[in-house]
């Protein structure tokens, strides 16, 4: 009876085993991460939500968008506040499950109610992905005080962070 008893929690320990996820091919990511970054640079949003899962959510500074509308909404209003807006990789950097994407972002905040002035500033995103590869959550982060002083007075040298 005690082999019984062993052999099934076995199994049931077992069972209730998640296999490890094979971590994803890092060419792969590369290009996924110099695709996203051209996404941002497009002055297509959609395609910024393209590459994330469907119920999939962006974090920036605590602020959060869930779901591919939602995203594209997001992106769209940076779009439109920096018609020129590059977004630049700076690195990708894999540790454990999460890719870091390390950017940054140039353009001159011209849209509808913008300063004129012109911001340089960098950040992050940890991301999330799914089974699919797309991102199920990127949290994102950058100076905002930088950013705010940047919408006022414009880049300085040495300024950017």
């Amino acid at each position: 009876m005690r082999k019984q008893s062993a052999l099934v929690f076995v199994l049931i320990a077992l069972a209730s085993c998640k296999p490890k996820e094979k971590p994803a091919d890092p060419a792969k990511l590369q290009a996924f991460a110099a695709d996203y970054a051209a996404a941002w640079s497009s002055q297509n949003a959609s395609r910024v939500a393209a590459h994330y899962s469907a119920l999939g959510a962006l974090s920036i500074n605590g602020g959060k968008a869930i779901g591919r509308a939602a995203i594209t909404a997001d992106a769209q209003n940076f779009m439109s506040a920096f018609p020129d807006m590059v977004v630049s990789l700076d690195s990708l950097v894999v540790t454990g499950e999460h890719p870091v994407f390390h950017w940054t972002l140039t353009g001159t905040n011209t849209g509808p109610g913008g300063t004129g002035k012109t911001v340089r500033i960098s950040g992050y995103e940890v991301w999330t992905l799914g089974p699919d590869g797309l991102i199920t959550l990127s949290d994102g982060h950058f100076d905002a005080a930088e950013y705010q002083r940047q919408l006022k007075e414009g880049v300085t040298s040495g300024a950017a962070k």
